[in-house]
């Protein structure tokens, strides 16, 4: 998770919403991301969808089984739904997300029993850390 927290802080320097993501795979990162739709112009840029993405690449395969998804904030529905499609083992992340969380806190979508694929979420790992990080950020911008 430190990790992702600098990740968070590199996208926050770019300009970003201060999110950052990576990808383990038997104790060794395969993707990482930081936030990057403003630079990119690209709506799906999530911090995970980066990760997920290299990770991907580096494994030559879209399932992502056995691999963890750390995040410094709770994933939004795209992103959740990106893991669940990769068939990602488990969602470990930072701050909960009270206005697009989707493991929890608006909806819950790991624990939708109408999905095919189950994961493992696990929420508020250095949550203070990734909170003071978003927060730090937005108050800046007003």
């Amino acid at each position: 998770m430190r990790r992702a927290l600098e990740l968070a802080q590199r996208a926050a320097s770019a300009g970003e919403v201060p999110i950052g993501a990576l990808l383990v795979l038997d104790g060794e990162i395969i993707g990482e991301g930081g936030n990057q739709p403003i630079a990119s112009h690209d709506p799906t840029a999530h911090a995970e969808i980066v990760a997920l993405r290299a990770g991907a690449l580096r494994l030559r395969n879209y399932r992502l089984e056995r691999c963890t998804l750390y995040a410094t904030l709770e994933p939004c529905a795209m992103c959740i739904g990106a893991a669940i499609n990769a068939r990602v083992a488990r969602v470990v992340f930072g701050a909960w997300d009270t206005k697009a969380g989707a493991c929890g806190s608006v909806t819950d979508l790991p624990r939708e029993p109408k999905l095919t694929h189950r994961l493992d979420v696990f929420g508020g790992v250095c949550s203070e850390e990734s909170t003071a990080l978003l927060r730090s950020f937005f108050e800046s911008r007003r």
